[in-house]
């Protein structure tokens, strides 16, 4: 198994001679810092849908997130993705870059579901971030083929995506294609397959409530169910457990 293959099931690149350094204080200081930075995306979270600066003055509507269920929410899922996201990876370089993409793709979601809008003002953040942290972790972990391989896949992922959008721009709006190509260098940087099974699922999770919400007469054929957060569900779920259905599925 090569140094990018390693990396994708989280061992850093270093072989078998340094096992995940995974320990309960580093996922649970994981799941602590992401609790906060739970805390804090839900000032922006309410600020997006409520049509406020991200810098203005405090508003009822923000401060009412803070205290309400979508807010505990916010909290709760961006803390669990955090400390599964640590306990996937352990202590390898690369891990803030998956730290803070999962915290970006909670906030994006709500974000979307609230307003159909996935807002450049975090969406380019996050990707120049994902990039970077990426890079440099790389970098640490030795794996500079992985790295290389993640942005080839955040170009092939956005310029999919974007082929999509030009088919069908009211199925798939072009901020899902600005976020495909974020999920493509996560994803990429675990590997081809890892890139299309997330890709897939994202579609698949979609398709399912999709369904469903037709079933249930909660939606009819002609409304939009925003794509975002099914994007981002199949790109974690791809991220914490592809490697598991990966094995299961190749004989």
């Amino acid at each position: 198994m090569d140094r990018s293959r390693r990396a994708a099931r989280g061992d850093g690149g270093r072989g078998p001679d340094r096992p995940r350094s995974v320990t309960l204080a580093l996922v649970a200081g994981s799941t602590v810092l992401g609790a906060g930075v739970g805390a804090v995306l839900a000032v922006p979270v309410a600020r997006v849908p409520a049509r406020l600066g991200l810098r203005a003055r405090p508003h009822p509507e923000v401060a009412a997130a803070l205290r309400s269920p979508a807010g505990w929410a916010l909290v709760a899922a961006t803390a669990a993705l955090s400390g599964a996201t640590a306990a996937r990876f352990g202590a390898v370089g690369v891990l803030p870059a998956y730290l803070g993409l999962v915290a970006g793709l909670v906030a994006l979601s709500a974000i979307d579901l609230a307003t159909y809008l996935l807002p450049n003002r975090i969406v380019f953040p996050l990707a120049g971030f994902v990039a970077v942290a990426l890079g440099l972790g790389a970098v640490v972990d030795g794996t500079p083929g992985a790295f290389g391989r993640a942005l080839l896949a955040g170009v092939v992922a956005f310029v999919a995506y974007a082929g999509l959008h030009l088919a069908s721009p009211r199925g798939l709006g072009f901020g899902d294609v600005k976020l495909a190509f974020v999920l493509g260098l996560a994803l990429g940087y675990l590997g081809w397959a890892e890139l299309v099974l997330g890709l897939f699922l994202g579609f698949l999770f979609g398709a399912v409530v999709g369904v469903g919400l037709l079933v249930a007469r909660r939606r009819t054929r002609r409304d939009h169910v925003p794509f975002g957060p099914f994007m981002a569900a199949g790109a974690c779920t791809a991220i914490l457990v592809g490697a598991a259905i990966l094995d299961w599925w190749r004989p």
